[in-house]
């Protein structure tokens, strides 16, 4: 005679007899979505890298929601296969799904951030920008979120909803960048000598370009010294070490011309009392 173990057994015994070939078929579906995905993004990437204005910013997003799309899709072809009823699944999901909406209204923020983002272009994967308070390279525009790497090797992330309301600094977007560099000179110095001894440098310079053309102006008379201000153009690659070199060679060729660059001094007078 047959115990309620035993008859316990019999009936687990044969539910999992009967749902093995159910389990089978999820995983086969499984495992045949996860490489259709795989050779997907290939061909996708294959296709539109062929074109030589192709967009990477672009790829890299269309590849990221199509590939949340279709693991959705794999999701609901799994959960049939193993038997579950999709009308009452739908409808959890459903319910799920506006309770997790309201609960993430920020992410949903970042992905129509993204969006905007890869369809008007304020920048691109290898531009260099600054927003937020912070500046580095665009390594790469996801979902969410937008990574960049500062000149300091460090990766920050930047939330794309917040990013695209807010003023984005783009320094790759055009070939030529003018810096404005601030000279200070004493007031016993000649302007005209200036001025020739700062061409003489510019000149001198083969990363400074002839057109535009370099200028000066006087900007203040301040307390202490006369400041000019130097407009430089330079090819957006060498701008950094046109700036550089041009301290540097200003501050020799003021040296040889014995033009005075000021700083803040102070005189102290100290008067001894006299102690009957």
């Amino acid at each position: 005679m047959e115990t309620r173990t035993d008859v316990f057994i019999n009936w687990v015994q044969d539910k999992l007899i009967a749902y093995i070939p159910n389990a089978i078929q999820a995983v086969v579906i499984l495992v045949i979505g996860i490489f259709a995905i795989k050779i997907f993004r290939r061909v996708i990437t294959g296709i539109m890298t062929k074109h030589e204005d192709h967009d990477p910013t672009l790829l890299k997003f269309i590849l990221d929601v199509i590939t949340w799309v279709l693991r959705a899709f794999i999701f609901v072809l799994v959960i049939q296969a193993l038997g579950v009823e999709t009308t009452s699944f739908a409808a959890a999901i459903a319910a799920a799904g506006l309770a997790i909406g309201l609960s993430l209204q920020g992410s949903l923020s970042n992905f129509a951030g993204g969006l905007l983002i890869i369809l008007f272009k304020p920048f691109r994967i290898g531009d260099y920008i600054e927003a937020q308070g912070q500046g580095g390279t665009v390594n790469s525009i996801q979902i969410f979120s937008t990574r960049i790497i500062t000149p300091n090797n460090q990766v920050v992330y930047m939330p794309n909803g917040t990013l695209s309301n807010n003023t984005i600094k783009n320094y790759s977007q055009e070939p030529l960048r003018r810096a404005e560099i601030v000279l200070s000179v004493g007031y016993g110095s000649n302007l005209k000598k200036v001025k020739e001894v700062i061409y003489g440098v510019i000149k001198s310079d083969d990363k400074i370009l002839t057109e535009p053309a370099a200028g000066i102006e006087v900007r203040n008379l301040a307390e202490n010294s006369v400041d000019l201000v130097v407009f430089l153009w330079a090819e957006r690659p060498k701008y950094g070490g046109m700036v550089s070199d041009f301290y540097e060679n200003i501050k020799t060729a003021f040296d040889e011309a014995g033009i005075d660059i000021p700083f803040p001094q102070r005189v102290v007078h100290v008067k001894n009392e006299v102690k009957p």
